[in-house]
């Protein structure tokens, strides 16, 4: 009888170290997938849904983040903050360059606070003069808010009215001081008119939600989110070749119910739905947390509210980002669609440190196991030399994947390349490079992103068809598979569905 128990006991151990061995060792040579990002959809990008933001209803140029160049019509030069700030703003130089660039947090639809690119912010002084000195502010700080007023058959033209209800005005000396009245002609010897200059412009979730304010943008972020990705849009993922979807998710998916200012909730009932529509369509989901707190990168796409990065600067921000990858397996890892979780998109060097993203992704990795063994994507950072610096550390963590993504454009490198140079550039080192990721007991390698588009103005349908064969050809041999980038986007070669309904691609 006690031999039988042994052996029962024994058993019982063997299936039990068998079940963890499961739960810890997804597919090594799993199929590789075919799949799509919807970009656009959870996470803005304005570049491809730029309609999202058309019915702002006021100073929509002027978004937060906006960099913005301000010229003294009086002493025809710019202001700047001379060494950075931390002492007078003046009106003294002919050209613009970084001390003469501005970014603009916006409080309301006309009042902004501005922002100089090390944490500095304008205000005024004692004596009313305008400086830069302060180095925190938020929104509720009103000796940092300022209001632009536009002229109304010249909005470039403006005035900013201070903290203390005077505009600002350029003395002949220079210094930019707040002590002008109401009254003005807007003509060129006004001392409180200034040129505005937009250079450069974010459109992603923060900008898109503080654009619209509060009353406005829980419905246009509704009626995005329930028209852009519909349940036939899955159906046409399954009819063309695709059997798996990344989506981007922000970090503020996790407070839905009362998400913090400026977002909006209802992004994880979108969420809910493209797994039942992925379920009943034989679609694998690969949940991308595409925003972490504090902003991964410098682009819109991370949810930054002005280009900063700050993610990793703090142990705060990596625990912020694991509480998020725990609500999102927690809530999904019974359904069957969810197949992967991607812990973070594009951390960008040297911003993010090796070591701090190692210690992210160790903490990562761990929480979704506490919930599911499905794989764990560890994306690459970007601007490295070393596509393989992660590969030895992944190798320590059964399921894991490793994200690359590739295109032939954003880089002056590709800008003269003819087709056939794509094309090769394609099937030499990019071949070359792939292999060289793939090791022997090492992470799984996926191409997250990539696209059938190049730098090259004249190129013709048979040409992107080429090049687009030619990627297909080479990623498909990443051991995880492939995602295009993306479903829908106005710009069509960016578009998968307008690429195969045109025949462009067959996949």
């Amino acid at each position: 009888m006690e031999s039988q128990l042994l052996v029962l006991v024994l058993l019982l151990s063997c299936l039990i170290l068998i079940s963890q061995s499961a739960k810890e060792a997804p597919n090594p040579s799993p199929t590789p997938v075919k799949a799509v990002n919807l970009g656009g959809w959870l996470v803005t990008e304005g570049w491809i849904t730029p309609n999202l933001f058309d019915e702002i209803p006021v100073n929509k140029d002027l978004l937060d983040g906006t960099q913005i160049q301000l010229k003294s019509v009086t002493k025809n030069n710019y202001l700047s903050a001379n060494n950075s700030g931390g002492s007078a703003i003046l009106a003294n130089q002919s050209s613009a360059s970084g001390w003469e660039t501005f970014k603009l947090w916006r409080i309301t639809e006309t009042t902004f606070q501005f922002r100089i690119f090390n944490w500095r912010f304008l205000g005024l002084d004692d004596q009313d003069n305008l400086v830069a000195t302060s180095t925190t502010s938020t929104d509720s700080d009103s000796s940092h808010t300022f209001e632009i007023v536009r002229n109304d058959d010249d909005p470039n033209r403006i005035r900013i009215r201070a903290p203390n209800g005077s505009f600002l005005e350029v003395k002949p000396e220079g210094l930019v001081t707040a002590d002008y009245s109401e009254n003005t002609n807007w003509g060129d010897d006004d001392p409180s008119i200034f040129l505005l200059t937009n250079v450069r412009q974010l459109q992603g979730e923060f900008q898109v939600t503080n654009g619209y304010g509060p009353d406005k943008a829980p419905s246009a972020m509704m009626n995005h989110w329930n028209n852009f990705i519909v349940e036939d849009d899955f159906k046409f993922m399954s009819e063309n070749g695709l059997n798996a979807v990344k989506i981007p998710v922000g970090w503020w998916i996790r407070y839905d119910q009362n998400p913090p200012h400026p977002f909006v909730g209802g992004s994880l009932q979108a969420l809910d739905n493209a797994f039942s529509w992925a379920e009943e369509y034989n679609i694998k989901v690969i949940i991308d947390l595409h925003a972490v707190p504090g902003s991964q990168n410098v682009w819109d796409h991370s949810g930054t509210r002005d280009g900063t990065q700050s993610w990793g600067k703090t142990d705060d921000t990596i625990k912020e980002t694991v509480a998020v990858i725990d609500f999102l397996t927690s809530r999904y890892a019974n359904r069957t669609g969810l197949y992967a979780i991607e812990l973070m998109n594009e951390p960008l060097a040297p911003g993010v440190t090796l070591d701090r993203l190692e210690k992210y992704y160790k903490a990562g990795y761990d929480t979704v196991r506490k919930y599911s063994d499905v794989y764990v994507i560890m994306s690459n950072r970007l601007s490295i030399r070393n596509p393989t610096e992660l590969i030895q550390f992944a190798s320590g963590f059964s399921g894991s994947v490793i994200d690359v993504h590739y295109y032939n454009v954003f880089s002056k490198f590709f800008e003269d390349m003819t087709v056939q140079q794509n094309i090769d550039y394609v099937k030499n080192y990019r071949a070359s490079t792939i292999k060289s990721l793939m090791v022997s007991n090492g992470p799984l390698i996926f191409i997250g992103e990539w696209a059938d588009e190049m730098d090259v103005s004249d190129a013709s349908k048979d040409d992107y068809q080429r090049f687009g064969a030619a990627q297909l050809e080479v990623y498909g041999n990443a051991t995880f598979g492939w995602s295009y980038w993306t479903l829908k986007n106005v710009k069509n070669h960016w578009s998968l569905e307008w690429m195969i309904k045109n025949g462009y691609i067959t996949l």
